[in-house]
Parts: C-alpha cells; structure tokens; sequence
C-alpha cells in the first residue's frame, strides 16, 4: 500500500531535471540553466513566477546537479540572526545552495544580510517570488543574481501532469483512478501543478470502491467548489477579501477592517499589498477632508517595507482604524476622474496665451506670457483671471464636500463668488 497521507505533489516531486514538466525555456536543450549545469556552474538565482510552477524543486534539483549542499529557509520564518548562523557554519562546507522562498517578504536589513555572502561566494543565493523582483528585491542583491522567469504550466502541460499522476502513483493505481474529462481540472488548476495534483488527490480521495473510478467534469467541479482553499492571493477570493477590507475602511467601520486585514494576513497575503490599498484609500475616500492620512498611509507602507512580518501587522492594523474612523471625502477623487475625461475629449485645446511659458525673446514677441497677472503682486496674494482654454470657461470640475476642511476653504470660495460678480 502506498503512504496516501503525503501529499500527492510530494508523491511526485520529481528527482531528475529531466521530470520537470514545463519550464523549456530554462531547462530545455541549450537553455540557460540546463548549460549551467553542463558546465558545474551555478550563480546566484531569483526565480520569478507564479505558484506550482517548480520553484523550489528546480532550485533542490540545481544544487543536486551541481553536488552542493543544499539549505531550505522561508522568509516567513527566517531572522536576521538565524542566517547569519547560517553563513557562518557553512564556513567549512562546500559552497551550499541557500533556497529562500517568497524572499520578497524579507525587509531590507534581512536582505542586506545576505549582500557579503553572496558577493564573497560563501553561499549561492537562489531567491524565489511571487512577485515582480525589481520592486520587491533591493538592487544591491538583485545585482548579484541571474533573474529567471518561470511561467505557469500551459494546458497541455497540465494534462501530462495529471497523466503522469494517475500513470506512476501507487495509491492513484490501486482506487483505479481514471480521467474522462481534463477540462475543469485544468480550469481549476489555472496553471499551478500543485493545485492540479492536489485536486486530484482529493478527488481521488472522494471515491468509495477500488473499481472503475472515472473523473468527469462534473466530479471536478463538485468537489472543487466545496473544498478548493479559503484564500488564494490569485484567484477570486483574494479580491474579495481586499474589496471587503477597502469597504469597510470607507464604510467607518474598524472593526470590520481588521477582521478583514486579519484574513488577508492569515492567508498569506503580501502586507506590503495591503499598505498599498491603503495608500490609495487614504487619497480616494478620505482626500482633503484628512490630509493626514495619506501621510500615515505613506509612513505605514515604507515601515512595513523596513519591518516586515509579524510585527507590520501592528503598523497595519493602527493605519486601518486610523483611515475608518477618519472623516471621508472623494470629492479629489471624482473631480480627477472628470478632469481625465475631459482631457480626453478636449485635448487638441491650447494653452492660453497668457498661460503659456516665455524664456525665449521670440517667444515674447509672440505673446507668450503678456497680460499674465501675478497672484503674488495683488492683496492676499490673489487675483481673478482665467485659467483654463475659453472653450472650457467656468468649468467646475472639483466640488466640495460636506466636511469641515473642505467647505472652509476660503480661496476656493473666494475665487469663485468673484468670478460670478465678473459675470
């Protein structure tokens, strides 16, 4: 009998570079790594892509290839203090290969930690993430790489996958496992090996006799949606999640917005992409009406870039109340949003004469810059005149909100009661 209660992606985690499905582009004839390896030759690597798609395996298989120690960490869970433990017993080895998944969620010192030994050659660094290197990596260890693009498994890939499955596992052979239909667990799968081997498995799973067990469609989709995880950071339930956070942060109410910030970190989710929405909360829905909170958003996103996980959660969590129970306004937010359609459809418009810069004597001369007025040179430093093209006079395009900063904005109202008077 076969141990069914490890996962069937580890049932199958392939053993030769040769096993892994998808990926030519690196590890075909004549790519990149595969010459790497020829050669005995193995740099410093980010990997780059999408989950299920051979990260980890690729980087265990890469320090097989090339016989070197290979040391497994999780930036989840991994310190300053514990790499450069690290660093320093592997002193007497030969060069090991330190893998470390979703290295994006290292903070800077984290990664400054790993700069000299890298650069001295005591460890090769293969870094993997989900996300966009060049943003997430700090360009002094990102120098020191070969950034590799993995891609996510296509259809066809898929479908050897899950053939290859029921084909060389032993407990897939002995429920008699066969597949009708590939096509929602291929929809299901959406490019990720591991998701597709780990549906089927518990599809598998589902079957009461050893005999004639055929997956159709259906079965796919039966089992999918009553079991398929609570949270995936790609798939639908992440956006769900983030629109019921940003919601309940316009909504006023805190409570919710941790309850949903708190799902969104249990499940994994980048904290760096919640200070994101943050930030453009604390512009589309509170605006002027609370500068400062965009100020708190910004602070919050850079802190949490320097601290990382588990202590941003409080960052986190203080920049969330602090932006629900703040006063809102998206009266900036709608009167962007109509000075860009207006843009769009008037954009062949030009610029008043007196509007328009003048350096050159030629372009005095033209009348560049005459019967502009000078705000500064006039009581309370303002004066009316006309600022937008004729064709788009008296345009409004901002328009207050209820709040108390906003309507008390006495240049705003100023300029406009003297432009009725001029009327």
């Amino acid at each position: 009998m076969s141990d069914s209660n490890i996962p069937l992606p580890e049932r199958l985690r392939p053993r030769d570079l040769s096993e892994i499905i998808g990926q030519d582009h690196l590890l075909g004839e004549g790519a990149p790594l595969r010459q790497m390896i020829d050669q005995g030759h193995l740099p410093s690597i980010i990997f780059w892509g999408p989950p299920g798609v051979g990260k980890t395996t690729i980087a265990l298989l890469l320090a097989q290839a090339v016989d070197r120690p290979f040391i497994s960490l999780s930036a989840l869970n991994t310190g300053v203090k514990e790499l450069r433990e690290i660093i320093t017993d592997s002193g007497d080895l030969l060069t090991p290969v330190v893998f470390i998944d979703e290295i994006h969620r290292f903070n800077k010192s984290q990664q400054d930690a790993l700069l000299h030994a890298v650069e001295k050659g005591k460890i090769t660094l293969v870094g993997a993430t989900t996300e966009n290197p060049s943003f997430e990596v700090n360009s002094a260890l990102l120098s020191r790489c070969q950034v590799y693009t993995l891609n996510a498994l296509s259809e066809e890939a898929i479908q050897i996958l899950l053939q290859n499955a029921i084909k060389n596992d032993a407990f897939l052979k002995e429920r008699y496992i066969q597949i009708e239909d590939y096509d929602a667990l291929i929809q299901f799968s959406a490019g990720d090996a591991r998701k597709a081997l780990n549906l089927l498995d518990l599809i598998a799973s589902t079957f009461e006799s050893d005999v004639e067990n055929i997956i159709t469609n259906a079965k796919v989709v039966k089992v999918a949606q009553q079991s398929i995880a609570r949270y995936d950071k790609s798939g639908e339930q992440h956006y769900d999640l983030v629109s019921a956070f940003i919601k309940s942060i316009r909504g006023s109410d805190p409570d919710a917005a941790l309850y949903w910030m708190a799902r969104m970190l249990k499940g994994g989710e980048d904290p760096l992409f919640i200070a994101r929405r943050m930030l453009i909360a604390a512009s589309e829905d509170i605006g002027n009406s609370n500068p400062n909170a965009l100020l708190l958003a910004g602070e919050c996103f850079r802190s949490v870039q320097v601290i990382g996980m588990p202590e941003a959660r409080i960052l986190l969590g203080q920049c969330a109340v602090y932006l629900a129970t703040s006063a809102k306004s998206n009266s900036t937010y709608l009167a962007i949003n109509k000075a860009m359609d207006l843009a769009e459809k008037t954009a062949n418009l030009p610029v008043p004469l007196h509007l328009r810069n003048a350096p050159t004597k030629l372009m005095k001369e033209q009348g560049y810059g005459v019967d502009y007025l000078y705000p500064h040179n006039y009581p309370e430093h303002f004066i009316t005149q006309e600022y937008l093209p004729p064709e788009l006079k008296d345009t409004k395009l901002y328009e207050a909100a209820r709040n108390k900063r906003e309507v008390e904005s006495e240049r705003l109202q100023q300029r406009r009661w003297m432009q009725e008077q001029l009327k």
